[in-house]
C-alpha cells in the first residue's frame, strides 16, 4: 500500500500536513502548541487580537500623556519617552507571537480581528516583527445597520484589506463570512486586494436571552460536522475560479471531515472545537485516517486528490448548485420520515 505524502502550502508556506489548529484558546498557550506540533498539525493560528483591544489601551495612552501635561516641568518642556516604551497595542500578545516562533518549528500565523479602517491595523507591522510567519485578518461584522448596503459592507471589507496588506509583507489570509449576495465575487476582489489566502468561514456566535433576567447573553456552542457543508459547497464552487490559497474552517471533527474538503479543493483545513474537546493528540487521530483514505487509494499525495471532487472536476457540477437542493428534497425517502397522526 502506497504511503501518501501528507504534505502542502498554504499561503507561499510549506507544511508538513494539512491540518492547522485554528484561534482558540488552546493556541493561546505554548505548552499546548509543542503539543500540537508533536501531534502532526502543519501551522497554528494563535488567538485573534481585537481591533478594540489595540485602540482601548492607544486611547488610554493619550489620556495619561495628556493628563501630565502642564503638571511636570519635563512635560510641560515638551519631553516625552520614546513611544516605543508606551507600546500603543497589547505586549502580552507581541509576546506570545515572540514565544511561539521560538518554540515550535511549524509556521506561527497570528490573528487580527477588526472591522474597520484605522490606526490599529498598525500594529500588524509589529506583529511581524515579533516573529510571526504569517498573519490571519478576522474580519467579524454583523451588517446590523439597514442604512448601510451590502455594496457599502463590501468596499468597507476591501479597504481594510488594503490597509493590513500595505503595513506588512507577511502572508495575509483573510476569515470572511458567507454571507455576500456573490461570494465567488467577493473572494475574487478580497485576492485583488492583497489577500495572499481566504479561511472559509466565519462562524457567527448567536445570542441568547434570559428569562429569568431579560437579559441578551452570549451563547457559544462548539461545532459538529454539519456545519461543514456550508464550507464544503463553496469550497468546491471557488476551486479553480480564484487565484489563492484557500483553507477551510467550521465543523472540522474527524478525518472523513478533512478528506472530503480536501477533495472538493481546500489547501488546508482548520481545527478548533475538536481540538478543545478532544486535546492537542486529537489531530494525530485524524491525520492517521486522513493517511489512511488517501494510501489505500495508492494516493502518493494529497495534492494528487485535492479538488478531485471541485465543482470544476466532476461531471456534474450543477450538484453543488441549484440542483442539489432540488434532488435532495425530491429524493428524500419517504420511509424515512415519522409522520404523527392527530
Amino acid at each position: 500500500m502506497t504511503r501518501t505524502d501528507l504534505k502542502t502550502k498554504y499561503l507561499g508556506l510549506e507544511l508538513s500536513s494539512p491540518i492547522v489548529a485554528s484561534a482558540s484558546p488552546l493556541t493561546g498557550k505554548v505548552a499546548a502548541l509543542t503539543r500540537l506540533e508533536e501531534a502532526g498539525v502543519g501551522a497554528v493560528v494563535l488567538p485573534s487580537l481585537f481591533e478594540e483591544q489595540i485602540e482601548t489601551e492607544a486611547l488610554l495612552i493619550d489620556q495619561d500623556l495628556g493628563l501630565e501635561t502642564g503638571l511636570t516641568a519635563e512635560a510641560s518642556g515638551g519631553h516625552f519617552p520614546p513611544a516605543r516604551a508606551y507600546n500603543a497595542g497589547p505586549d502580552a500578545y507581541l509576546t506570545l507571537v515572540a514565544e511561539a516562533a521560538e518554540a515550535v518549528d511549524i509556521p506561527v500565523i497570528a490573528s487580527l480581528n477588526g472591522t474597520s479602517r484605522g490606526g490599529w491595523t498598525t500594529f500588524a507591522s509589529l506583529i511581524e516583527e515579533a516573529g510571526a510567519d504569517a498573519l490571519e485578518l478576522n474580519i467579524y461584522l454583523i451588517a446590523a445597520d439597514p442604512d448601510v448596503t451590502g455594496s457599502d459592507i463590501e468596499d468597507q471589507q476591501l479597504r481594510l484589506v488594503e490597509d493590513v496588506r500595505a503595513a506588512v509583507d507577511l502572508p495575509l489570509a483573510v476569515k470572511v463570512s458567507p454571507f455576500f449576495s456573490s461570494p465567488a465575487n467577493m473572494a475574487r476582489r478580497l485576492f485583488d486586494a492583497g489577500a495572499d489566502g481566504l479561511v472559509l468561514f466565519n462562524r457567527f456566535y448567536q445570542p441568547d436571552i434570559d428569562l429569568d433576567s431579560l437579559t441578551v447573553t452570549p451563547n457559544l456552542l462548539l461545532s459538529t460536522s454539519a456545519e461543514m457543508r456550508l464550507v464544503l459547497r463553496w469550497m468546491a464552487i471557488l476551486r479553480g475560479r480564484v487565484e489563492g490559497y484557500l483553507a477551510a474552517t467550521t465543523g472540522v471533527h474527524t478525518a472523513e471531515d478533512v478528506v472530503k474538503l480536501l477533495l472538493a479543493g481546500a489547501d488546508v483545513v482548520m481545527m478548533t472545537s475538536a481540538l478543545l474537546e478532544n486535546g492537542p493528540d486529537h489531530a494525530a487521530h485524524v491525520l492517521g485516517g486522513v493517511r489512511q483514505w488517501f494510501s489505500s487509494r495508492d494516493y502518493h499525495s494529497i495534492d494528487e486528490g485535492r479538488g478531485s471532487l471541485s465543482q470544476s472536476s466532476v461531471p456534474d457540477p450543477a450538484a453543488f448548485e441549484r440542483a442539489n437542493y432540488a434532488k435532495a428534497l425530491t429524493t428524500y425517502s419517504s420511509d424515512r420520515l415519522r409522520v404523527r397522526s392527530f
